[in-house]
């Protein structure tokens, strides 16, 4: 990887994407023009923008500033109109991801994933989905009353990790849909993954399209594509029809803002409308105004902050060196040409191998936790991940000589001795779907025993944490493999599981279908 000159930030350091326009931000200036007239609000919301009276503790906690920002939706010169500044920043946003339209969420990724779900089942009931999709996608097919099939992703065995879809498997699976009767109506797929692997997007596009369906891309993980030529490319414009954006991972907007963009591809007209309908009917009717700043200024940091993002690379690059050249360490991305699905890795996500200390992902993460303070995005049985913000430069050296220091600990060679990285179960593969989610999610239903759900129909969506990818979705029937890592999982420091019943995962909710 080329070194990135170290120059000041001008407009040459823009990508091929961006331009001057690039730099304006014109939904928050909206608000600091609106907080700077000193407004009296006698409307919602009733903090009214200031730090008196009930309003005082609120103000001390995060200062003034955020009060007098938080202006409601539906104000001139913010929102209003078809020029709004709300809409020039979403036509600043569309133009730096290359996308026809966005849109700004402030229910994080989740939402965007039940939107997507929500607006293809206009095309059809059918869908084709990775099965490593996260939890509210599950969800979105759910309430859409989509009828899903699956495409595997390759899975690293060694490690318990999925990674992507390749074009080839895809076509293999969209084809065999085909024959079953059920062609897909829509093709969702995950890259980058939540250990950093690129799946061949461009490809998966056009395999999409030559069946006929739309290419729904859960780029949650992967904001910052296309920013710099040190990244991969922004999945819209490698030919995604739909992409999931979920800004404030990677992208620096706060917590919970994220974004939907709809492609240039061949079902742009009729999925607009659709998309449109659809954040409609999930958005809040009291939008935040602060998440949607947020937004506004990641998309403006990102579109003109690639000699920073240069540093995050280098930073994450040294960082994988040391790991490298450590004999407790390995680097999971160092494997990842053994996948056909790989064509690329994210360089701000840093998955660590941790299988030599004896110890697993999960207890490592944990203690630096208690013992260091710092907090590792995930963790699995061998492994822990870095996250590495675009543009951050976090203190990577602190970070390697912890994971020395905890590996090395007393607590370590007593957790060696009890054998305790051994003791975490194989990601299980899931039973057959035996109904359609939607017909099981309402369904009657009744609560049992894990040893008597085996075998049974699960009427919810359980997921383990991280990474929240659905272990079990409603209608599929409950194998002892499944339960197994389930419990494995809520039992572990960091894990937790979610839509369970109880936080063991001792009892499943089943259908009374059976």
């Amino acid at each position: 990887m080329a070194p990135t000159r170290s120059t000041a930030i001008d407009a040459r350091s823009l990508p091929p994407t961006a331009d001057l326009r690039q730099w304006e931000t014109p939904y928050a200036d909206a608000l600091e023009r609106h907080a700077a007239r000193d407004p009296l609000a006698l409307m919602v919301p009733g903090h009214g923008g200031d730090e008196l009276g009930l309003s005082a503790r609120l103000a001390a906690f995060l200062g003034p500033r955020p009060l007098q920002l938080d202006v409601p939706m539906l104000v001139d010169d913010i929102d209003l109109g078809e020029d709004s500044p709300l809409s020039r920043s979403l036509g600043l946003a569309a133009e730096a991801w290359g996308a026809r339209r966005t849109w700004f969420l402030t229910g994080g990724a989740s939402q965007a994933n039940r939107i997507a779900a929500l607006a293809v089942r206009g095309l059809g009931e059918n869908i084709l989905s990775q099965r490593s999709a996260h939890s509210s996608f599950s969800d979105g097919v759910l309430s859409a009353g989509l009828a899903p099939s699956f495409v595997l992703p390759s899975l690293d065995a060694g490690h318990g990790v999925a990674h992507g879809v390749s074009p080839a498997s895809l076509d293999a699976a969209l084809t065999d849909a085909a024959r079953a009767g059920r062609p897909a109506d829509a093709v969702y797929v995950v890259s980058p993954s939540y250990f950093g692997a690129v799946a061949d997007v461009a490809g998966l596009a056009q395999v999409a399209h030559a069946h006929g369906a739309p290419l729904i891309v859960d780029g949650a993980w992967g904001p910052h594509f296309g920013f710099h030529p040190d990244l991969p490319e922004s999945p819209t414009r490698l030919g995604a029809d739909l992409v999931v954006s979920s800004t404030h991972k990677l992208g620096g907007s706060l917590t919970q803002s994220a974004m939907l963009h709809l492609g240039h591809g061949p079902f742009a007209d009729a999925l607009e409308p659709l998309v449109a309908r659809a954040v409609s009917i999930t958005a809040s009717t009291s939008t935040s105004a602060l998440l949607q700043a947020s937004l506004d200024i990641a998309r403006h940091s990102l579109a003109t902050g690639a000699e920073l993002i240069g540093r995050s690379i280098a930073a994450a690059d040294a960082f994988r060196e040391a790991l490298r050249g450590d004999p407790r360490f390995g680097v999971l991305s160092d494997g990842f040409g053994a996948f056909d699905d790989i064509v690329a890795v994210d360089p701000l996500r840093v998955a660590i191998d941790v299988s030599r200390t004896g110890v697993s992902g999960h207890w490592l993460r944990q203690r630096l936790i208690d013992a260091d303070g710092i907090f590792f995005e995930m963790s699995t049985a061998t492994t822990v991940v870095a996250l590495i913000g675009a543009g951050k430069t976090p203190d990577l050296a602190r970070a390697h000589d912890a994971l020395v220091a905890a590996a090395d600990s007393a607590e370590a060679r007593a957790e060696r001795a009890g054998g305790g990285a051994d003791e975490f179960p194989a990601l299980p593969a899931s039973g057959p779907l035996r109904i359609l989610p939607r017909d099981a999610f309402f369904a009657g239903t009744e609560v049992v025993p894990a040893a008597e759900a085996v075998g049974r129909i699960s009427a919810d969506t359980l997921a383990a944490y991280p990474p929240g990818i659905p272990n079990l979705i409603p209608g599929e029937e409950i194998t002892a493999q499944t339960v197994a890592f389930l419990q494995a999982v809520a039992a572990s420091p960091s894990g937790y599981v979610r839509g369970a019943v109880d936080p063991g995962v001792g009892s499943f909710r089943v259908t009374t279908r059976d």
